[in-house]
Protein backbone atom coordinates (compact mmCIF):
# COMPACT_ATOMS: atom_id res chain seq x y z
CA UNK A 1 0.00 0.00 0.00
CA UNK A 2 1.20 3.50 -0.60
CA UNK A 3 -0.16 6.54 0.42
CA UNK A 4 0.58 10.05 -0.94
CA UNK A 5 1.12 12.57 1.71
CA UNK A 6 -1.40 15.16 1.32
CA UNK A 7 -4.57 15.77 -0.10
CA UNK A 8 -4.50 17.52 -3.30
CA UNK A 9 -6.96 20.62 -4.55
CA UNK A 10 -8.42 20.25 -7.93
CA UNK A 11 -10.82 22.81 -8.50
CA UNK A 12 -13.54 23.01 -6.21
CA UNK A 13 -12.39 19.33 -4.51
CA UNK A 14 -10.23 17.84 -2.37
CA UNK A 15 -8.99 14.43 -3.69
CA UNK A 16 -6.35 11.84 -3.04
CA UNK A 17 -5.71 8.53 -4.45
CA UNK A 18 -5.00 5.17 -2.39
CA UNK A 19 -3.14 2.34 -3.38
CA UNK A 20 -3.81 -1.36 -1.75
CA UNK A 21 -2.48 -4.70 -2.33
CA UNK A 22 -5.25 -5.84 -4.18
CA UNK A 23 -8.79 -5.28 -5.16
CA UNK A 24 -10.25 -7.41 -2.25
CA UNK A 25 -8.92 -4.85 0.22
CA UNK A 26 -9.75 -1.55 -1.88
CA UNK A 27 -13.45 -2.77 -1.57
CA UNK A 28 -13.07 -3.29 2.02
CA UNK A 29 -11.80 0.24 2.29
CA UNK A 30 -14.82 1.21 0.17
CA UNK A 31 -17.29 -0.25 1.92
CA UNK A 32 -15.61 0.94 5.64
CA UNK A 33 -15.77 4.40 3.99
CA UNK A 34 -19.22 4.30 3.44
CA UNK A 35 -20.09 3.82 6.99
CA UNK A 36 -18.12 6.79 8.23
CA UNK A 37 -19.69 8.92 5.56
CA UNK A 38 -22.82 7.90 6.39
CA UNK A 39 -22.55 8.48 10.16
CA UNK A 40 -20.75 11.69 8.91
CA UNK A 41 -23.57 12.66 6.69
CA UNK A 42 -21.37 13.92 4.25
CA UNK A 43 -20.83 12.07 0.86
CA UNK A 44 -17.47 11.37 -1.01
CA UNK A 45 -17.16 11.01 -5.06
CA UNK A 46 -15.50 7.51 -5.21
CA UNK A 47 -13.40 6.23 -7.93
CA UNK A 48 -12.32 2.48 -8.18
CA UNK A 49 -9.58 2.00 -10.82
CA UNK A 50 -6.92 -0.05 -12.10
CA UNK A 51 -8.31 -3.10 -9.77
CA UNK A 52 -6.60 -1.76 -6.69
CA UNK A 53 -6.64 2.26 -6.41
CA UNK A 54 -9.56 4.55 -5.48
CA UNK A 55 -9.70 7.98 -5.84
CA UNK A 56 -11.65 9.57 -3.36
CA UNK A 57 -12.67 13.52 -4.21
CA UNK A 58 -14.62 15.56 -1.67
CA UNK A 59 -16.68 18.90 -2.06
CA UNK A 60 -19.42 20.06 0.03
CA UNK A 61 -22.02 19.77 -2.83
CA UNK A 62 -24.64 22.51 -1.21
CA UNK A 63 -22.07 25.38 -1.62
CA UNK A 64 -19.74 24.15 -4.58
CA UNK A 65 -16.80 24.60 -2.01
CA UNK A 66 -14.35 23.04 0.32
CA UNK A 67 -15.33 23.57 3.79
CA UNK A 68 -14.55 22.23 7.24
CA UNK A 69 -16.69 19.23 6.59
CA UNK A 70 -14.71 17.83 4.00
CA UNK A 71 -11.11 18.43 6.15
CA UNK A 72 -13.00 16.44 8.93
CA UNK A 73 -13.92 13.44 6.41
CA UNK A 74 -10.49 13.61 4.80
CA UNK A 75 -8.83 13.32 8.64
CA UNK A 76 -11.23 10.08 8.70
CA UNK A 77 -10.58 8.33 5.82
CA UNK A 78 -6.82 8.94 6.41
CA UNK A 79 -7.47 6.79 9.51
CA UNK A 80 -9.18 4.56 7.75
CA UNK A 81 -5.99 4.16 5.14
CA UNK A 82 -3.93 3.51 8.22
CA UNK A 83 -6.36 0.56 9.52
CA UNK A 84 -6.62 -1.48 6.36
Amino acid sequence: MDNPAAWNKEGNFLSKTFTFKNFLIAVEFINNLATVAEKMNHHPDIELFSYKKVKIKLTTHEVGKITEKDIELAKQIDKLFLKS
